[in-house]
C-alpha cells in the first residue's frame, strides 16, 4: 500500500512558477514509477509527466514540454513537478499517482494503482 500527499499548489499569475510535492509512504518508492496528472471539471483526467524505466529519465506531455519538470527523490520518498511560464489553462487539480513502470510510459490514469487527493493550481491571466 502507498499512500501519496501533495502539496504546493495555489494561486499565481500568468508567466509564474510553482513547484509541487508528493510525499509517498510505504517501502520501495523507487520501484514505483510515478507520475502526474492534472484534471479540470468536466474533463477526463490529463497526463502531465512521468519516468521512463528505470526512472533516471522523464516523459512529460506535449503541452508541458519545456515548461514542467517532473523529478525524485528517492532518499526522501518525494516526488516533484516544477513549474514554469505558468498559463491560465495549466489551471486544475493535480494529482500524484504511483504505479508500475511500464514500456512505453505509462499515461493513462488506469495504469496508476494509488492516488493522492489532488492540490489546486490556479493561474490568473
Amino acid at each position: 500500500q502507498v499512500q501519496l500527499v501533495e502539496s504546493g499548489g495555489g494561486l499565481v499569475q500568468a508567466g509564474g512558477s510553482l513547484r509541487l510535492s508528493c510525499a509517498a509512504s510505504g517501502r520501495a518508492f523507487s520501484n514505483y514509477a510515478m507520475g502526474w496528472f492534472r484534471q479540470t471539471p468536466g474533463k477526463e483526467r490529463e497526463f502531465v509527466a512521468t519516468f521512463n524505466w528505470p526512472g533516471t529519465s522523464t516523459y512529460s506531455a506535449d503541452s508541458v514540454k519545456g515548461r514542467f519538470t517532473i523529478s525524485r527523490d528517492n532518499a526522501k520518498n518525494t516526488v516533484y513537478l516544477q513549474m514554469i511560464s505558468l498559463k491560465p489553462e495549466d489551471s486544475a487539480v493535480y494529482y500524484c499517482a504511483a504505479g508500475r513502470f511500464r514500456r512505453p510510459p505509462a499515461v493513462r490514469s488506469r495504469d496508476y494503482d494509488y492516488w493522492g487527493q489532488g492540490t489546486q493550481v490556479t493561474v490568473s491571466s
